[in-house]
């Protein structure tokens, strides 16, 4: 079956074996650990906690630890992030608190995303419950929109502040792009579910399978609360059909990585060859599912001479093999009813590239899937229009990718935690 599909790399005289349900990254045992964690400086003036979105600040975990308490070094991370599992994994630390270490110019940055994921390994492995469940002491209730990264930070300080919050979520699992647009090669399920149960334990409730503007209204979420919070992710792909006719096999990103996510690889059947349209984080996080799943050949077409994903995710992308292909726009589709080709065309106009295709995919960003959910508050393009995070229904707030366009799962926590203060004051002027 796909989901049992390896493929191995010969390098360096070693086979290296990637599964599509396998974390990718190497873990620190708790010797690796203690190694890396000495090399911390302990400054008292933290550059990296200042690169830092969410706040988190590395020395103080790092000391934690050094000093052998787990616990501690688990709470110093929970109270600034929520979400501090899935951002060991998947934040871009060499742009933020790496890249921030002052051992750069001695050696190298201390592995602070790793130390991190070490941390919430130990408190998961423990069952640790660092922060402390506060009772609900406010009439007021507070409802989110989605479960992912901005709802989930927000209820937690919501319920931390002594308000029952009760989360709202489409989808059969919490976690939001977290659960469904990241493939498990980078983030692992049980760890963003542990993030999950962070806040659950705070006393929050998440309802599942319920999609405000189908399930419930947004009418009916004002009469029972006194705030909302609009947390949602860009789940509406953008796609394009090159040529006179609607060709089947053309797919946009979100929904190849939903349906690959949600049936766990299962049921998603992948052809030999395929496209992916786009080199952001997105595009090469299609590639490397295409591949992981059975694609032979697979090609990204990367508009600009400079890809822009991360530069992890493309080194993990070319280490499966997998051409990206910079400077060319496509510029046709080839097929009858369907997909089977793709012409593209250099940047200097003589060049063109004509490629086997059987399957495209448009990973050229997402929309906001608004409908009748958000009637009334106000939408210009694809954000959520807001003043300090109060949208044009004054009980009504949003952050995260609603508002930004789309983002990182930190970003998202730094958003939804200032929400959340203004939701605090708005709630007690009320």
């Amino acid at each position: 079956m796909w989901y049992n599909f390896a493929f191995k790399l010969l390098a360096k005289g070693y086979v290296m074996t990637f599964k599509y349900l396998e974390l990718r990254d190497s873990k620190y045992d708790e010797r690796m650990a203690a190694e890396e964690a000495a090399r911390c400086l302990l400054c008292v003036d933290a550059p990296c906690a200042k690169a830092c979105p969410s706040a988190t600040n590395p020395e103080q975990f790092i000391s934690a630890m050094r000093a052998g308490d787990i616990s501690a070094a688990a709470k110093i991370i929970r109270d600034s992030n929520v979400c501090g599992g899935a951002c060991s994994l998947v934040c871009p630390a060499d742009k933020l608190c790496e890249g921030a270490c002052v051992r750069t110019a001695m050696d190298r940055p201390v592995a602070i995303r790793k130390l991190q994921q070490f941390v919430v390994e130990q408190e998961q492995a423990l069952q640790l419950q660092v922060l402390d469940k506060t009772p609900v002491i406010h009439a007021a209730k507070v409802a989110c929109i989605g479960a992912g990264p901005a709802s989930l930070t927000v209820a937690a300080k919501l319920a931390q502040a002594g308000y029952q919050v009760d989360i709202y979520e489409a989808m059969p699992q919490a976690g939001g792009m977290m659960s469904y647009g990241i493939p498990p090669v980078r983030l692992n399920q049980e760890l963003v579910d542990w993030d999950v149960k962070t806040v659950t334990d705070l006393g929050v409730k998440i309802k599942l399978n319920t999609k405000v503007g189908v399930d419930i209204s947004l009418a009916q979420l004002e009469e029972q609360y006194k705030a909302i919070f609009i947390g949602v992710g860009l789940w509406s792909g953008r796609t394009a059909q090159l040529g006179e006719r609607n060709l089947s096999g053309v797919i946009s990103a979100v929904d190849f990585l939903v349906a690959a996510r949600g049936s766990q690889g299962k049921d998603v059947v992948i052809p030999k060859s395929v496209a992916v349209i786009g080199a952001g984080d997105t595009g090469m996080d299609c590639a490397a599912t295409a591949k992981l799943l059975g694609a032979e050949n697979v090609t990204v077409f990367c508009r600009g001479a400079k890809v822009p994903a991360y530069h992890e995710e493309l080194k993990f992308v070319q280490s499966l093999g997998i051409n990206v292909a910079t400077q060319f726009s496509p510029q046709q589709f080839l097929g009858d009813d369907a997909v089977h080709g793709i012409i593209a065309q250099h940047a200097d106009g003589y060049s063109e590239l004509k490629l086997k295709a059987e399957l495209v995919i448009y990973a050229i960003g997402q929309n906001i899937d608004a409908g009748e959910a958000f009637a009334g508050v106000a939408i210009e393009g694809n954000k959520i229009i807001t003043q300090d995070f109060q949208t044009s229904k004054a009980h009504i707030f949003a952050a995260g990718d609603a508002t930004n366009g789309g983002s990182t799962v930190v970003q998202a926590v730094k958003e939804a935690k200032l929400a959340a203060s203004a939701m605090l004051k708005f709630l007690a002027e009320e």
